[in-house]
């Protein structure tokens, strides 16, 4: 029988800001929890596709549908009938929501329009990203071109992205990163 095989797994593109996050997660002791719609789990599989993200990940919530945001996540019922899923608030209170729900000092969360159409007004292409940690949260929004893995791989770097940015400040926002 062969030796198990220590690469990464090849059904997951290389994200090299994910190896980033692991290792600012590690060093600082903290954990990190994913709320994923059109990114479907890939921003889960780029962190875990790092040696070490088990000290970091504690978990993540895959809400696809409208319903799970709302059910599982508590995202706001009211703000989901009002303007949909594609939303920087619904993003904020999902990343908000998979901290509490995961236990973890960091949330990033993803909602947005993979294509091929447009869904709750928005434009195939629009993302928003929102990262939340112990000093607050941010969401940015996000217009890329392309066909849905396309898509989908860029909202995986932006929440990426986000999120490194997101550490960075609270690092140097922090008694001891000053």
């Amino acid at each position: 029988m062969a030796a198990a095989s220590r690469d990464r797994d090849p059904a997951v593109p290389a994200v090299p800001e994910a190896a980033d996050v692991v290792a600012v997660l590690r060093r600082r002791g903290e954990t990190l929890a994913c709320a994923e719609s059109l990114t479907g789990g890939l921003v889960s599989a780029a962190v875990t596709d790092v040696p070490g993200a088990s000290a970091v990940l504690r978990g993540g919530v895959v809400s696809y549908a409208t319903d799970v945001k709302a059910g599982v996540l508590g995202v706001d019922r009211a703000l989901l009938a009002h303007v949909g899923a594609v939303d920087a608030d619904v993003a904020r209170q999902m990343a908000k929501a998979v901290r509490r729900v995961m236990g973890s000092d960091w949330g990033v969360a993803t909602t947005g329009v993979a294509g091929p159409d447009p869904q709750d007004g928005a434009a195939v292409g629009t993302v928003f990203v929102a990262v939340a940690g112990p000093t607050g949260s941010k969401v940015h929004e996000h217009h890329f071109d392309g066909d849905r893995p396309v898509i989908r791989a860029a909202a995986v770097r932006a929440a990426l992205d986000v999120l490194r940015a997101g550490l960075a400040d609270a690092e140097e926002s922090s008694p001891a990163g000053r």
